[in-house]
């Protein structure tokens, strides 16, 4: 992967970001050609080597790019923990929308239970977060890997409440995002980050 597409994919990515801006998501705190940045490159590079049983795309790791800053240190837990942060932000951003769909007066009436149980999906997210960072707290691997797993199974309830109704989500692309970011952190989590 070469520091041209790095750089294109994190433009991008700070082009998607930039549509929330009615979250509480911080800016982009960093330049691509800073230290900070380039020390993570240098850790995406290596994580994507790394023989992980799960598939990793390095370039998806930016998710969390905008949650760190100068002062944090690039190592896994570190990044492990900005994941965590921008998973959590992008699962509030979700939740206040689904919110808003389910208490839309135009939304038919057949869908409001699907997105109640989006909303069940995304508390649960929420609450797995919460616990993922206790057990980074109490230095607790199996309590970590448990929590992040837990929300790979987590995300894919929105989706399934739909298919079974057999009616396209609405969620489908802040899930999409959400996957990428569950998918991160569950691999740093499980593969890199050591107590």
């Amino acid at each position: 992967m070469g520091i041209n597409h790095f750089i294109l994919a994190l433009i991008s990515f700070t082009c998607l970001l930039s549509f929330s801006a009615s979250t509480n998501a911080p800016p982009p705190l960093f330049d691509a050609s800073s230290p900070t940045s380039l020390e993570l490159y240098d850790m995406i590079e290596a994580m994507s080597e790394s023989p992980s049983p799960f598939a990793f795309d390095g370039i998806e790791l930016e998710t969390t790019m905008p949650f760190l800053d100068e002062k944090t240190p690039i190592e896994p837990l570190s990044i492990l923990k900005a994941g965590i942060e921008a998973m959590d932000n992008q699962t509030k951003y979700a939740l206040a929308e689904v919110t808003k769909l389910s208490m839309d007066p135009t939304t038919p009436k057949n869908v409001v239970p699907i997105l109640q149980t989006c909303i069940d999906v995304y508390n649960s997210i929420l609450n797995s977060d919460q616990k993922s960072l206790e057990a980074i707290s109490n230095c607790n691997l199996v309590q970590l890997s448990t929590e992040l797993g837990a929300n790979v199974e987590n995300i894919l309830g929105c989706d399934n409440a739909f298919k079974q109704a057999k009616l396209k989500s609405p969620m489908k692309k802040m899930d999409a995002m959400l996957e990428k970011i569950i998918s991160n952190t569950l691999t740093i989590g499980v593969d890199m980050v050591h107590f």
